[in-house]
């Protein structure tokens, strides 16, 4: 029996502890201390000193902190090339705005700058001017800091820059404008840059301007009715009855005072809840309103002097779709603390007890104290929330109920206000997380919520706060920051500010914060910006120390497994890897190498079990990468560390006939066989493998 490394109980489990001169002690008092300097350390299996008799049955009830949620969020801003179905999923909805055929004839001219409010729908509208060109697979992102007077297209397609930064914006002219529109007519390339309304341009940029003004919400309204329809989630009928609906006066009215097209999109979403669940129109139209600002501050106040209720809001809105005990749980650690701000009076505070003036012998002075407390199904229902359906699944172990606001985006607005508008209340949050008990998926939701809560703040601040769970040795809390960072880089303003942290960071002394760097490349940031990710997990590796830390490995593992998640980045990936194995043997990059090349050799990357979003083998190299795998291996096999396992793989591809022939292994081999001579490690393979077959010839196999 074995225990994977970073299982054992250290001193941040509660199912350990330690002495007063810091060493571990799972004993009682004194039970240990004749083993004082007799102790050992070991990173898989178990030891035990002392004589046994008889079985030994060992359980690990204690909870994992390396058994973190690894789900990868897909970008939405990429630095690189779209994939075409993240395109063809953002363009279904699309509804042409008023300013579309203008669009259309300034980007005739290879550019065109589109100025527009935040949440009007440019970027799809950039989208969908470049598709038109170029297909749903002919889109490339660049990213915000681009310095568009020293940038050239290399090759034929859409560019999209979103999210112009106002340091960019000044730096442009007539004359950089001009000689940027030649060089993308030269490459027969356009290019859209998004600019936020309120980022000046130069005056002698307006030939190249267009304002953007978003589509009717009811129009959008009724496109994605229809889109609803074509996938089979509504009748005809239904969207018959839908459209009925939406033109009445009160959804009319609604959209009026809500014009911006996901208005139009959630309208739709709450008439398909209408027509398919039998939803009266009044509670959908409520729930519209109830995730509003303005819905949000009046609940809020509303709330100010009740700690049981704005804790439950609390929890509720950092923890979306939790399960009920997770929320009740996180709630009951805010109280106290909400409670001790003012230190409020007994008598109007909102503690579990409560006085009960109903029933007999109950009045005056003979008021009787309510100990039980509400219910928590009608706690949620005075706070606008409400229990979902049970659900279960192949991940989770047990059945789970989540709870969530009833009204639409009820939770972001909630803790946006909570956070950003009432002095300390973040301080709180942050304490509350770091004393809670971890739970699964507790570091996606919260990190996702406070990253788009933080995409709003300004200030110094804004990413410092993320120090101490960025700092921690919990890896929970490392990934929590990885997905706010995550969510961060989403919005074009954050963009510079988030590379410049992840940079400092990556070259920091602390083992955690190199690691949050390497969980943040393992997830959207990675995704997004695959080249940058690749240096910063070059910069983490190189850090102070000799050894590679377990939970660095995997967080590293983690990040390239990202990176091979998608096709486009496995030539840099592996060219990498091969810069990582020159590195001096017993270094971090070098035996982060060692450990990517055996895995692929011998199962695959990541190992089962093992974290990671895809599975790359040996084989796969061979079949996607030819030229770029002969390298990497020859390098392999040159290495004494990977020399064995690299050599046991080629023959477990030689040896299978369908691999074989999927990895046109008498040509790769041929290839091989050409670098014998200049390369020790491939030439006594070769030989190996041919005295191996002149002894046991396999049938059909390249001689």
């Amino acid at each position: 029996m074995s225990a994977e490394a970073g299982d054992r109980s250290g001193p941040d489990s509660p199912h350990g502890s330690s002495g007063s001169d810091g060493s571990e002690n799972s004993g009682p008092a004194g039970a240990g201390s004749s083993y004082l300097d007799n102790q050992q350390r070991l990173d898989q299996g178990m030891a035990v000193m002392g004589g046994i008799t008889g079985d030994v049955t060992m359980l690990f009830t204690g909870p994992r902190d390396d058994a973190v949620t690894d789900y990868i969020v897909k970008p939405r801003l990429r630095e690189g090339p779209y994939p075409a179905a993240d395109v063809h999923a953002r363009l279904r909805g699309f509804v042409e705005p008023p300013s579309y055929a203008r669009c259309r004839k300034v980007l005739d001219g290879h550019l065109l700058m589109l100025r527009a409010r935040s949440g009007t729908g440019a970027s799809t509208t950039a989208f969908a001017l470049l598709a038109e060109r170029y297909g749903t697979d002919g889109i490339t992102g660049l990213d915000s800091p681009d310095d568009l007077s020293r940038w050239s297209p290399t090759e034929g397609r859409g560019y999209l820059l979103q999210g112009l930064s106002p340091q960019a914006a000044a730096s442009l002219g007539e004359v950089v404008l001009t000689a940027l529109a030649g060089r993308l007519r030269r490459e027969r390339a356009h290019l859209v840059v998004t600019v936020p309304a309120e980022t000046p341009l130069p005056h002698d940029t307006v030939p190249w301007q267009v304002a953007h003004r978003p589509p009717p919400p009811a129009e959008v309204a009724a496109k994605r009715l229809g889109t609803l329809t074509e996938t089979g989630e509504l009748t005809p009928v239904q969207e018959s009855e839908a459209l009925g609906h939406l033109a009445s006066a009160d959804f009319s009215g609604y959209l009026h005072a809500h014009p911006l097209p996901q208005d139009g999109v959630e309208a739709a979403d709450g008439l398909r809840d209408l027509v398919v669940l039998g939803k009266p129109a009044t509670a959908v139209l409520e729930e519209l309103r109830t995730g509003s600002p303005s819905a949000a501050r009046q609940a809020l106040t509303e709330s100010r002097h009740r700690s049981d209720s704005l804790s439950l809001m609390a929890a509720i809105s950092l923890l979306p779709g939790q399960d009920r005990t997770v929320i009740e749980e996180y709630s009951a650690i805010l109280r106290p603390l909400f409670d001790a701000r003012h230190s409020p009076d007994p008598a109007t505070a909102g503690g579990p007890e409560r006085v009960d003036t109903s029933g007999p012998g109950a009045e005056g002075s003979q008021a009787r104290r309510d100990v039980l407390g509400p219910a928590f199904e009608d706690r949620l229902a005075a706070v606008g929330a409400r229990l979902l359906a049970p659900r279960s699944g192949a991940a989770q172990r047990y059945p789970v109920q989540p709870v969530a606001f009833s009204g639409r985006h009820r939770s972001e607005t909630l803790l946006r206000s909570l956070w950003l508008d009432y002095e300390g209340m973040a301080s709180l949050l942050w304490r509350a997380l770091g004393t809670a008990p971890h739970h699964p998926d507790v570091e996606l939701t919260a990190g996702r919520a406070i990253g788009k809560v933080l995409a709003h703040a300004t200030g110094p601040d804004t990413l410092r706060q993320l120090y101490p769970f960025a700092s921690s040795d919990k890896r929970w809390h490392r990934r929590l920051v990885a997905y706010a960072l995550g969510e961060m880089v989403q919005y074009p303003a954050l963009t510079g500010a988030v590379r410049n942290q992840l940079r400092d960071w990556s070259r920091a002394t602390p083992v955690p914060l190199r690691c949050t760097v390497a969980d943040t490349c393992a997830g959207s940031y990675g995704l997004a910006r695959p080249a940058v990710a690749l240096k910063l997990l070059d910069s983490v590796l190189d850090g102070p120390g000799k050894g590679l830390e377990v939970g660095l490995r995997t967080a590293v593992s983690l990040a390239l497994s990202t990176l091979l998640s998608e096709q486009d980045n496995h030539g840099d990936v592996l060219d990498r890897l091969r810069n990582w194995q020159a590195a001096e043997p017993g270094t971090p990059p070098h035996t982060l190498a060692v450990h990517v090349i055996e895995s692929m050799s011998l199962t695959s990357f990541p190992r089962p079990g093992s974290p990671g979003v895809g599975r790359v083998r040996l084989a796969d190299l061979l079949t996607d990468q030819p030229r770029r795998a002969v390298g990497l291996v020859v390098m392999a096999l040159d290495d004494p560390a990977t020399h064995a396992a690299t050599a046991t793989g080629l023959s477990l591809i030689e040896n299978d006939p369908g691999e074989r022939h999927r990895t046109d292994f008498p040509r790769f081999l041929a290839a091989l066989s050409g670098e014998a001579r200049s390369h020790r490690g491939v030439l006594r393979f070769i030989l190996s493998r041919h005295r191996a077959r002149a002894v046991f010839p396999a049938e059909g196999s390249a001689s």
